[in-house]
């Protein structure tokens, strides 16, 4: 019997999960798909695992937030989206959406700059809704479906230390059992210090940072 596997990607967005169906099901055109799924301009690294997924009737979830309440957060607060109707908070997770703090916080203070006002708390707020969502898509779909493996893909700061989404799914689903794999690309990749990359993941792949970036 064939293992089952689900992708989950915070490269498509929750409001967009039928469209993904819909070429997943071969129903729509790759054009369509791309445009009615508001696919990121580098989807072409990304493609052959959607092309894997369809060829072998993989599913896949469009597991992050809606823009549109991202950057609502971003302006107005984490409890905006209480004014949102009943069609906007079916694409996110339970309200109110639980902050993290401690090492998460102060991570993001650094990449902020140890910017403290509050435009900077809501961009937080903010980078909460993507890792809620992201936690609670995946937790929804594991609950009723407990033999399935998932496989996450996300930037890593979403998941790096088992923070971020892996934290908010752990929220979600306690009894949940993840592997956390990092990536980063080192000048020392040859050679690189393990004691200091070891701590963010289960498993860390170092790659060659002379190779091409496109995002």
């Amino acid at each position: 019997m064939r293992e089952k596997l689900l992708l989950s990607m915070e490269m498509f967005e929750t409001d967009c999960q039928n469209v993904l169906d819909e070429y997943l099901d071969r129903f729509i055109r790759e054009k369509n798909f791309m445009t009615d799924a508001r696919a990121w301009h580098n989807y072409k690294d990304y493609r052959p695992l959607i092309e894997w997924a369809k060829a072998n009737q993989i599913p896949v979830i469009a597991a992050n937030a809606p823009a549109r309440y991202t950057n609502m957060v971003n302006r107005l607060g984490l409890n905006s989206l209480e004014q949102l109707n009943k069609t906007g908070k079916s694409y996110l997770p339970p309200l109110p959406i639980d902050t993290a703090s401690g090492v998460y916080y102060d991570k993001f203070l650094q990449i902020m700059g140890g910017h403290t006002a509050l435009s900077g708390m809501q961009m937080f707020q903010a980078q909460n809704l993507w890792d809620a969502t992201m936690g609670w898509s995946i937790a929804r779909f594991a609950k009723v479906h407990h033999d399935y493996k998932i496989l996450q893909l996300n930037g890593s700061f979403h998941s790096e230390g088992k923070l971020g989404t892996a934290a908010q799914l752990k929220k979600y689903d306690r009894k949940i059992r993840m592997i956390n794999i990092a990536t980063y690309n080192d000048e020392n990749f040859e050679n690189p210090d393990w004691d200091k990359l070891s701590k963010n993941g289960d498993y860390i792949i170092v790659t060659d940072p002379k190779l091409p970036k496109t995002f």
